[in-house]
């Protein structure tokens, strides 16, 4: 016999969780949360969990009210008051998993934020993590000693971007080296998608006391609309300086492709005033912080909850997640 299906999403990530909800054919489930005066807070399930299959979907991005550190707080105890609640399983559902940006030392003494949240995920009780397009999918998943499920949106970009681009030249373009294995998967999906070839290229970048330069580009990128690839935008600085390199060596088009659009800062301005005629993001991270100069002209949003959903049906179920980047629902 199957256990319940139960979907939480708390307050900071009610949006979400209900369109994936939706497209399960079920409902949010009830949950009670109370601010104390003094910042503290709780959530409490209004429902029964005993021996239920629980996802907790939240992203983890900060925005007024919320910062990304509050909302893992509240999400953690979320999940130790469901394991309290006899829960079967209870799976973290985390989109955009804050301070996985953190994931090696560059320095000495520096901290490896990605374990730290690991530890914490697993002291509550966590039976499954599920993430979307991490910064290091590597380390994600050795950080974590319960099963880590890295999804890509990939498939969605190759889908969205093969109907809007059917009959241009096309080179998918890295805004780093390391980038380069990312940039490729999508290229490899891309061309299946157009049933053609599709280039690939990629831009120097180097970074010193936090100022990046570097303008040389590596591939043909002459006469082709130039997709430049990355995780996440978080100032926009990269992908306007990759965007900026390859109209300089003759690219007829740049389009930005992230999965999370963070948009710190001037990043609204900066993405504006690049040469980019796209910015292509999915709504993992709402795009909270972007204005009419970039939203209006320029930015699309790709809907993650139809992916989300299927990965949770497909876990309920006992099914594999390994083809959910290449055949997305």
């Amino acid at each position: 016999m199957t256990a319940e299906l139960c979907i939480f999403a708390p307050a900071a990530g009610q949006a979400l969780g209900a369109a994936v909800a939706d497209r399960l054919g079920v409902r949010l489930a009830p949950l009670e949360e109370r601010e104390f005066e003094d910042g503290e807070h709780k959530a409490r399930p209004l429902a029964s969990v005993r021996g239920a299959d629980v996802y907790v979907v939240q992203s983890l991005h900060g925005e007024p009210g919320w910062s990304a550190a509050d909302k893992l707080c509240r999400q953690l105890f979320l999940i130790g008051a469901l394991k309290d609640a006899s829960a079967a399983r209870v799976t973290a559902v985390v989109p955009y998993l804050a301070y996985s940006r953190k994931d090696r030392r560059t320095q000495p003494r520096d901290p490896v934020n990605t374990r730290y949240v690991a530890a914490l995920y697993e002291a509550v009780g966590v039976d499954r993590v599920v993430t979307l397009d991490v910064h290091n999918p590597a380390a994600f998943q050795n950080a974590f000693r319960c099963p880590a499920e890295h999804l890509e949106a990939r498939g969605l970009f190759a889908r969205h971007l093969a109907a809007a681009l059917a009959g241009e030249e096309v080179v998918v373009v890295s805004p780093d080296v390391g980038g380069a294995k990312r940039a490729e998967q999508l290229r490899a999906s891309l061309a299946d998608a157009l049933g053609r070839a599709v280039g690939n290229a990629f831009v120097e970048k180097y970074r010193a006391a936090g100022v990046v330069s570097g303008q040389a580009v590596v591939g043909e990128v002459a006469g082709k609309v130039a997709l430049i690839v990355d995780d996440m935008i978080s100032t926009g600085g990269t992908v306007a300086r990759a965007a900026a390199a390859c109209r300089a060596r003759g690219a007829s088009g740049a389009i930005a492709v992230a999965t999370h659009g963070l948009f710190t800062g001037a990043a609204a301005r900066t993405l504006a005033d690049a040469p980019l005629d796209r910015v292509i993001v999915t709504n993992s991270v709402p795009p909270l912080r972007i204005g009419d100069a970039l939203a209006a002209p320029k930015l699309a949003v790709l809907d993650v909850a139809p992916l989300l959903a299927e990965a949770i049906r497909r876990m309920h179920e006992g099914g594999s997640l390994v083809d959910l980047a290449a055949a997305p629902p």
